[in-house]
This record gives C-alpha cells, sequence and structure tokens, in this order.
C-alpha cells in the first residue's frame, strides 16, 4: 500500500465524500449498508470484549502512537501551562503518549473501561518517557457512569492527590467532592479518539453529556472517529449489523460509523458549539492487488459555552 507523511494523511481531502456516497449508494452488493429494517436487538453492550482485545494486545505489537494530533490539534501545542486534559478510551495510550511527548504544560488524565488498558497504557508511556509526573489513570466507562469528581474540580483535587499516594482504584472512582454542588474547576480539553465509535448508539447522548459536564466553560472537545463509508464499513457482512451504521466485529467489540449530521446533533444536543466538523477522505491505493481503498474520518471540534 502506498504510503505518505502520516499527519498529511489524516487530514486530507483526496476526493468529495459525495463521490464515495454515490459509488456505495448504487452498488447493490452494498445495499444491506443502507437499510434501517431489522432486528438489532440480539446485541447487548458490555465492557469485557474490550477487556479481553486488551489482554490479547498485551505485547504491544497493535501499538502506534497517532503522531498526527498535534497537528490536527494545535491548541494541545499552544494551550497555557497548567492545562488539564481529559482523555477518554485511552486504550493503550497512542493518543496520551504524542500529547505527553508535545505539550509539557498539559496534565493528563486519562480513562478506560478496560483496567487492562490502563496497565498497556502505563506500559508504554513508561517506555518512552522518563519521569513523567503530569500523567495519571482511572478505570471508568462514561457511557453508563459519571466522572469521579476529582477530574473536574480543582479543591477536589488537590485533596484527592495528597490522600491518593497508594493508588487505588477504587478511591480514585468512588471519590465523592466535600464542596458538593459548590465545585470548581473542570479541564480544558477532552479528547476523544476512535472512542465514541465503540459505545452503543443509544448511549452516546449520555456519554457525551458526561463529557460537556467535566469540561470547563469555554474548553474544548477534540473528536475524530470513523465516517460513514470508510472501507471498514464496508467489508462487514450483513449478520454483523447490530444497529443502523453501527457493527460488531468477531471479537464483540462495537464500530460505528459517523456522517456529519449524526455527530452535529450529538454533540449539540448536549450543549456544544460546532468549532469545525469535515469529513477527512484518504485515497490508498493497494498496488498488488490495484484497488483502490477508501478511508473516511469524522474530524470535529466541539466548545462549551462561556
Amino acid at each position: 500500500m502506498e504510503k505518505r507523511d502520516e499527519a498529511g494523511e489524516y487530514h486530507s481531502k483526496d476526493f468529495e465524500w459525495e463521490f464515495l456516497k454515490n459509488i456505495v449508494e448504487n452498488d447493490p452488493s452494498l445495499s444491506h449498508h443502507l437499510h434501517h429494517h431489522q432486528d438489532f436487538s440480539k446485541y447487548s453492550p458490555n465492557s469485557q470484549p474490550w477487556q479481553d482485545f486488551h489482554s490479547r494486545h498485551s505485547s504491544g505489537k497493535f501499538f502506534k502512537e497517532r503522531r498526527y494530533l498535534l497537528k490536527e490539534f494545535p491548541e494541545l501545542v499552544s494551550c497555557g501551562e497548567n492545562s488539564k486534559l481529559l482523555e477518554i478510551g485511552c486504550g493503550n495510550g497512542s493518543t496520551v503518549l504524542p500529547i505527553l511527548r508535545g505539550s509539557k504544560n498539559i496534565t493528563v488524565y486519562a480513562c478506560d473501561c478496560s483496567s487492562e488498558a490502563l496497565v498497556r497504557t502505563k506500559e508504554n508511556i513508561d517506555r518512552a518517557i522518563d519521569n513523567v509526573d503530569n500523567f495519571r489513570s482511572f478505570c471508568c466507562d462514561f457511557s453508563t457512569s459519571a466522572f469521579p469528581d476529582w477530574v473536574a474540580c480543582d479543591h477536589c483535587r488537590d485533596k484527592f492527590l495528597v490522600n491518593d499516594s497508594g493508588g487505588s482504584e477504587s478511591m480514585r472512582v468512588n471519590y465523592k467532592c466535600s464542596l458538593n454542588e459548590h465545585c470548581i474547576g473542570g479541564v480544558d480539553f477532552v479528547t476523544l479518539i476512535f472512542t465514541l465509535s465503540a459505545v452503543s448508539k443509544d448511549r452516546m447522548p449520555r456519554a457525551i453529556k458526561e463529557c460537556f459536564a467535566v469540561l470547563k466553560p469555554g474548553g474544548l472537545l477534540l473528536f475524530r472517529d470513523y465516517g460513514l463509508y470508510d472501507m471498514t464499513m464496508l467489508r462487514f457482512e450483513p449478520e454483523k449489523r447490530v444497529g443502523f451504521r453501527e457493527y460488531v466485529r468477531s471479537d464483540g467489540t462495537l464500530s460505528y460509523f459517523f456522517c456529519l449530521d449524526t455527530a452535529r446533533k450529538l454533540f449539540t444536543d448536549a450543549g456544544f458549539i460546532e468549532v469545525e466538523l469535515e469529513y477527512c477522505c484518504v485515497k490508498a491505493v493497494n498496488r498488488r492487488k490495484g484497488k483502490d481503498m477508501y478511508r473516511v474520518w469524522v474530524h470535529g471540534k466541539f466548545q462549551k459555552p462561556f
């Protein structure tokens, strides 16, 4: 497959999305991706498949650092001192690591629904960076539960860091704010990088509201995920559909494919202001097979109102 500069690959317009839409919607062999009508009641989402996924990939061979992010989201480089970022669905650390490398001003809080993922993230960071003191992780499924109070409250965070020398996960999740409704602070950035697509569609509104709640006024949510008619969507067989534009992989993990209208409605309904929202369309060529492969991602920035 033809290679290109990684940063350029992920923010590109090799083709117009409407061009691909026309191809897909006029191909009878792909018609099963287009229809709403099907019984999707057979799938019950849970986090265990992701726990199993990270256990299987514990060797680190699956790890690929997302170096393009700092060019995609330059705010992460130009931010002021003492900025705070919450990375949701940190997986093996492929998003966290380039942020820690590229910006010394940011303290990164990272969560995942899989405790195995948190172990992999810590291992990858320890291998790549010496003496990291601006990174903390905790286990949380933001589609089913709220973030711990200390993530969004300066007072709670200061008290929590003093009391958390033992690193207890249960304490991290269950710590409650002593100021109750008088919490102050919040994070400056939330990153959702190929995370929301792994959440079942009916849980997405709640998950995004949790992101909104933890941001400071004026804070940014940075979003990148699979776009409608991406090559990986078109490879799914009909029996893998568990919802409209929603599929289950053979390992039990979910994958949803966003159009711009769906992404826009999800975030604006939660209270966000749209700053940027577009398709990134990349054409790759498999020279051995003589095939063009069309990749589609959705790139977005959303702001919490001041």
